[in-house]
């Protein structure tokens, strides 16, 4: 029982924090498998290889830094849409181990599915953050972010059964939240449609000749 709550909780966790931050993810867990401090199953042996890890460790790099400009980090989100969620899938499934080939599956489509919901909170929650003048609560979710995708694998790792309560929670919170975050992305954009729709945010009604109000 115990082996298969660490199964379960690296599968989950490698899903959801590739959802936050892919290149982290790949570079805490390989340094974690080279350096013995946790042994992968055979299915993430690649993530310990010297090429991955310098790989991984150039592109968190280059996260770290687009994802503290406000505005840039919504372009680099929309454009990890299409590398996070199949990478969370594919390390979701490495994860699973010598289960079979159904738990490698089930552990794809769980690990998708996750790092497709943290994503999608993620970008969210960015282009909200996005519409305050300063940049200093785009930094702290950055950072905030980091940390939590280094200490929720850490968490995994050494204490399965405590991230797999976390994570339930945050899955109900985000339920919770969700409505509310897709409400507030609504109202931005139609703000941003009025601000610069094809005619000025005039008034429909008016005439475009002599600026009177329309006869008849």
């Amino acid at each position: 029982m115990d082996e298969m709550t660490q199964t379960l909780a690296l599968t989950l966790g490698a899903g959801w924090a590739s959802g936050i931050n892919l290149y982290a993810t790949i570079l805490l867990l390989g340094l974690l498998g080279a350096t013995g401090t946790v042994d992968l199953p055979p299915g993430l042996d690649l993530l310990m290889d010297p090429l991955v890890l310098l790989a991984a460790g150039f592109m968190y790099l280059v996260e770290f830094v687009t994802d503290k400009v406000p505005g840039v980090d919504t372009a680099w989100d929309s454009l990890h849409t299409f590398v996070r969620i199949p990478a969370g899938a594919m390390l979701a499934a490495g994860a699973a181990g010598d289960l079979g080939t159904g738990a490698h599956l089930a552990a794809a489509i769980m690990g998708g599915g996750l790092a497709a919901t943290s994503h999608f909170a993620k970008a969210g929650s960015r282009v909200l953050i996005n519409t305050s003048p300063e940049p200093f609560t785009n930094w702290a979710a950055s950072f905030g972010e980091d940390v939590g995708v280094v200490g929720g694998l850490l968490l995994a790792v050494s204490h399965p059964l405590v991230f797999l309560i976390l994570l339930a929670v945050f899955l109900v919170l985000l339920i919770w939240l969700a409505p509310k975050i897709w409400r507030g992305i609504g109202r931005l954009f139609r703000f941003l449609g009025r601000a610069f729709g094809g005619r000025g945010g005039r008034d429909p009604g008016t005439s475009d000749v002599g600026g009177g109000p329309p006869s008849g």
